[in-house]
């Protein structure tokens, strides 16, 4: 809860820092309300909806409303998705805004003791340190293999917890070992004549708890005749940092990228994850005010490009022969993915590639699954209320194979297969954890 002093704060940074010009963009027209999971899921209550958001955002510019609990209500209930981009005929850049006022008014009010606590040590002492990301992941790790997790679903202790999160527990992948995530590799050399040089961006979760995806990543690349550079000293993208109201933090880690990849002479820094190569590419927004480094992080996110771009730019499924065992596959996208990077078809035509298969189109494939980061857990009820939307659209293709290409959708849709009770019928993959089966490749980099 803010206090009269700290509104009267925030409503001058507001004033201060907020973008007028991209406030009065917006026309009002309506046309990001379909697209608005929040909007919708919540009977169409206008606070819920980027349209609402903004005139509230306007309103405590102009001094007609105070930044109260429901104005800061209304914005922690956003995904972040940015659907309302594409679809907005101004181009309103929403999730800068949004960025902007959840910053404005974390670093302005006081946060209880708890609150403080868990924010100091996820956006200071973890996130920003792979090595302890490692330590943290290993321990979790170390509860898989032991028999530890088997003893403590056998004795129901789980059920002490959420639904959400009981069930979360039995969707986690499998933790490779702190040797496994230690010995990573440097460089990897491209299978046959040298198409690209590219850059690998690891990650954080990704080069921990996803380490098999990375590894998958790498060796398609390879496949394709890249050559394949990764840096040890990059780190964390940052998401987590900006969209939680910490842009400080998420501007220190923004510049240690830049440092790390910026005299490497590649064609392309590669993704594998919707969520961090969108921030990735925002680098410039994030940097626009410090004349030392605009012009690094132009260059920086002109280089981002998504994995399933750089395969469909080679010809991958073109060239590799790629086939499965009959099976309905369909596709879930990555919402920043789509609607920030604008990378929609390259994953449906590689999909469509494999032999075998049977694709079809999900219904409303491009709208928010519910995950958006931490959200699946900090908005339990309206995340699993769209879950449930898009468990129903996925049952309805009757797919056997739900893919994705981001590591919290992907958990959010295995949560999802979990809760309709389909794990016997159905499973959730990263596309390129199905690519590399349709390669009948293991990932293993020679």
């Amino acid at each position: 809860m803010t206090t009269l002093k700290e509104q009267q704060v925030i409503q001058e940074e507001f004033k201060a820092r907020m973008d007028e010009d991209e406030l009065l963009n917006c026309m009002r027209c309506g046309f990001c309300l379909p697209s608005c999971p929040t909007y919708v899921t919540s009977g169409f209550k206008e606070s819920h909806s980027p349209r609402g958001r903004i005139a509230l955002m306007k309103a405590v510019v102009d001094g007609l409303i105070e930044p109260d609990e429901d104005v800061e209500r209304s914005l922690d209930l956003c995904l972040g998705c940015r659907a309302c981009e594409p679809v907005c005929p101004s181009g309103v850049k929403y999730g800068h805004l949004l960025e902007e006022a959840r910053d404005i008014i974390n670093q302005n009010k006081k946060h209880s003791l708890p609150v403080r606590a868990v924010r100091k040590v996820v956006f200071e002492g973890l996130f920003p340190h792979q090595n302890r990301m490692k330590a943290v992941t290993g321990l979790l790790g170390f509860y898989q293999r032991s028999g530890l997790q088997k003893a403590v679903r056998s004795v129901g202790f789980m059920k002490l917890f959420p639904e959400n999160l009981a069930t979360m527990e039995k969707v986690l992948p499998k933790v490779p070992t702190i040797k496994e995530m230690n010995n990573r590799p440097e460089f990897v050399a491209a299978k046959g004549v040298v198409k690209k040089r590219v850059a690998f961006f690891s990650g954080c979760l990704m080069d921990t708890m996803f380490l098999d995806t990375n590894n998958a990543t790498l060796k398609l690349l390879q496949l394709a005749g890249c050559e394949i550079v990764i840096p040890k000293n990059q780190n964390c993208c940052g998401a987590l940092h900006g969209h939680s109201g910490e842009k400080e933090g998420s501007k220190e880690l923004a510049k240690k990228n830049i440092q790390a990849f910026e005299d490497l002479n590649v064609d392309y820094i590669i993704t594998n994850a919707g969520g961090c190569g969108a921030f990735l590419v925002d680098y410039d927004h994030l940097l626009k005010d410090d004349s030392v480094w605009k012009d690094r992080a132009k260059a920086f996110k002109d280089k981002i490009k998504d994995i399933t771009e750089i395969l469909y730019e080679v010809e991958f499924h073109k060239k590799q022969t790629l086939k499965l065992p009959y099976q309905v596959v369909t596709y879930q996208d990555s919402c920043h993915l789509r609607n920030v990077m604008k990378t929609a078809s390259a994953p449906r035509v590689l999909l469509k590639a494999i032999e075998g298969i049977e694709y079809r189109e999900m219904k409303d494939a491009d709208r928010c699954c519910g995950s958006a980061g931490i959200y699946n857990i900090v908005e339990s009820e309206m995340s699993m209320q769209i879950l449930d939307h898009k468990m129903e659209q996925a049952k309805a293709t009757h797919a056997n194979t739900i893919v994705t290409a981001n590591p919290g959708c992907l958990l959010q849709m295995k949560l999802g297969i979990e809760r309709e009770n389909l794990s016997q019928e159905a499973r959730a993959v990263h596309i390129v954890d199905l690519l590399l089966e349709a390669v009948n490749e293991v990932p293993t980099l020679n």
